[in-house]
């Protein structure tokens, strides 16, 4: 009957839950776009105090380097008023004067331009600097600061002058200059913005020249022969440079090549000439303080994700685990039938078992399934390996484990083990096979109770649910074996010899490929025919005939001890024995044709051992003949022996 009750509530089951699971999933997307928004603005907030620290710095770094200019040239028009007291401007006195004001504010040296465009350098060498200096247009700036120019005496070298004149009498006598050395400017103007983690610059705005780049120190360029710039998004190269070359004061964001990430880069103009300073910071400094709040919103947020997680698989963690043990039920119970549809013919169809034993393994989620047939005069060994298809085992694997089936013959029901050191102890071959669990259970025929097997699963997860479904397997794996017995005992009864009890020619034709392939290294075929059959059907009746055929065979079981003893014809036997003891056999076969002489029953035997036989059939024709010339001689010496009576 349908039960309306609880599929009512299964059903509301899932509403609330569904309910329960959306308003999570909104209090995420909610706590996301929060933590979104929060961090633009912190980002926002942290590019305006970039750029306004970058102004404020950059307006008293160039505050700086002005006044270190100004106070330059009030030292220099007070050297030049001392200048202008000499009278003989290329004295050494005077070259002794103006080699003492080495390192002088920015300055690292002072030299004197003379009317005829020679220069008193800072060494009292005299030198003509016509074609690099003039006088005349020098005098004509008055005191003033040049742009960036090579030095005198370091040609390769680029130097910036600092220019005042040297008055006597009204007149302008000579122009002395302070030489500030573009390469030194690092050390000239030390200053380290953002404590060291941003770079300076300074440079002509008009020409592009550097003056100052602490961030390519080992080189001193030119700004606009690097070319442009990646930008950043609402930023463009050229508004840069127009800015730099018209004096703007503005900011830019741009794409270092050398570590490749964003630069903030803010400039300024000088009060020197058309120079400009300007400063720069990689992003990772500027952003320096929000990435650390990032990061802890980020943590935070994963908190709270965590949480919201937790909660909601505490929601639906009774609704899975419900839904999963049916499901597990569900596919449990599919794959058990799965497996008994393919044990249900399996006797007949070897393909099935190995069907069945691949589905168990799925079924038990293991690495290893062996799986014996015990049952009395059947032995058979079946083994199953992930990733490899199940097979039938060789003759050395058909007895199961010693210490299971003394186990399971003492009464136990399951064995159980995850400890390696049982395993190696109890079961070294299996040990050997990395084999480190082991789950196995009694396969009991259904019919007599009797234990016809054993079912072995290895290296499978640890679940309480094994042992009821490895016994309900087992069940399965039982009317297999009670299968293959029923099967074995009808063949067995349709492959024997009714009257002597032997194996019949339909087993010994069966048999034979298969004695070849296991003794051809050494054996022996026995062929034996019985004397005077036919006679005594003929003459006393067939039931003496059979007496005579069953007292035959019974002295051949006997006499020869082996598994391969066959009636292949009314009055033929043939035997296989390994080995190639034919003195033996000759032996135990005049032992039984004497033994059978007191009922008046004759034999004629045939013996042929042969090593490395080529050919089976050879070796039986070969025993056959011999047999035939026993015969012969023995139906001959009857007849004399009739002739003489």
């Amino acid at each position: 009957m349908w039960n309306w009750r609880k599929f009512t509530s299964s059903q509301s089951d899932e509403l609330n839950w569904g309910r329960s699971a959306t308003m999570t999933v909104l209090m995420i997307g909610l706590v996301l776009v929060a933590s979104i928004l929060m961090m633009r603005h912190i980002n926002q907030a942290e590019t305006e105090r970039c750029f306004e620290r970058l102004y404020r710095e950059a307006r008293d770094i160039a505050s700086y380097i002005e006044q270190n200019a100004a106070n330059d040239r009030e030292q220099l028009e007070l050297l030049a008023n001392v200048i202008a007291q000499n009278d003989d401007l290329s004295s050494p006195q005077l070259w002794q004067l103006l080699h003492s004001f080495d390192r002088l504010g920015m300055m690292s040296y002072v030299e004197l331009l003379l009317p005829d465009n020679k220069v008193i350098t800072r060494d009292g060498t005299i030198v003509d600097a016509s074609g690099q200096l003039s006088f005349e247009q020098e005098v004509a700036h008055g005191a003033h600061i040049s742009d960036r120019e090579h030095d005198l005496l370091e040609p390769k070298s680029y130097v910036v002058r600092h220019y005042v004149p040297v008055i006597k009498n009204n007149e302008v006598v000579a122009m002395l200059y302070g030489l500030i050395m573009v390469e030194n400017m690092p050390d000239v103007v030390n200053i380290t913005p953002y404590g060291g983690k941003g770079a300076l610059y300074v440079l002509d705005g008009t020409t592009g020249d550097l003056f100052l780049d602490t961030w390519h120190p080992a080189s001193v360029v030119n700004m606009y022969a690097l070319g442009s710039r990646p930008m950043a998004p609402g930023y463009d190269d050229k508004i840069l440079k127009r800015g730099l070359i018209t004096g703007e004061s503005n900011y830019v964001v741009f794409v270092s090549r050398t570590i490749g990430e964003y630069l903030y880069f803010y400039y300024t103009p000088l009060k020197i000439n058309e120079w400009r300073v300007a400063l720069s910071v990689p992003e990772r400094v500027v952003f320096a303080s929000s990435i650390h709040i990032e990061h802890i919103l980020n943590y935070f947020l994963a908190f709270e994700l965590a949480c919201f997680a937790l909660y909601l698989i505490w929601l639906f963690r009774d609704f899975r685990k419900v839904t999963a043990a049916k499901q597990r039920r569900l596919d449990t119970v599919k794959n058990i039938q799965k497996v008994e549809h393919y044990l249900f013919n399996a006797h007949e169809k070897k393909e099935n078992l190995f069907a069945a034993i691949e589905q168990l393994g799925s079924i038990m989620n293991s690495e290893h399934i062996s799986f014996w047939v015990t049952e009395s005069g059947i032995s058979q060994y079946y083994r199953w390996i992930k990733g490899e298809p199940a097979v039938e085992g060789t003759k050395d694997s058909l007895a199961p484990p010693v210490k299971l089936l003394q186990y399971f013959r003492a009464g136990h029901e399951f064995y159980e083990t995850y400890d390696p050191a049982e395993i190696a102890k109890d079961h070294p071959a299996a040990a050997k096979a990395d084999v480190r669990s082991i789950l196995a259970v009694p396969v009991m025929d259904v019919v007599s109770g009797h234990m016809s097997g054993i079912l072995v699963i290895a290296n499978g997860p640890k679940d309480p649910l094994n042992y009821a479904l490895m016994k309900a397997m087992s069940f399965s794996f039982g009317m297999y074996c009670n299968n293959v017995k029923n099967r074995a005992d009808l063949q067995e009864q349709g492959d024997r010899d009714s009257l002597t009890g032997m194996h019949n020619r339909n087993r010994y034709e069966r048999d034979l490929n298969k004695i070849f392939a296991e003794h051809h290294d050494a054996l022996t075929c026995i062929y034996i025919d019985v004397n005077g059959l036919r006679e005594m059907n003929n003459t006393k009746g067939h039931d003496l005939g059979d007496k005579m055929l069953s007292t035959v065979a019974q002295g051949i079981s006997q006499y020869f001890n082996t598994d391969y003893m066959y009636r292949v014809g009314g009055d033929e036997f043939v035997l296989f024995a390994p080995g190639t003891n034919e003195q033996d056999f000759l032996e135990r076969s005049a032992a039984l044709a004497q033994e059978l002489q007191v009922n008046d029953y004759h034999i004629s035997v045939g013996i042929e051992s042969q090593n490395n036989v080529a050919s089976i059939s050879q070796l039986i024709k070969a025993a056959e003949k011999k047999m035939y010339d026993q015969k012969r001689a023995f139906y001959a010496t009857r007849e004399r022996r009739m002739h003489v009576a």
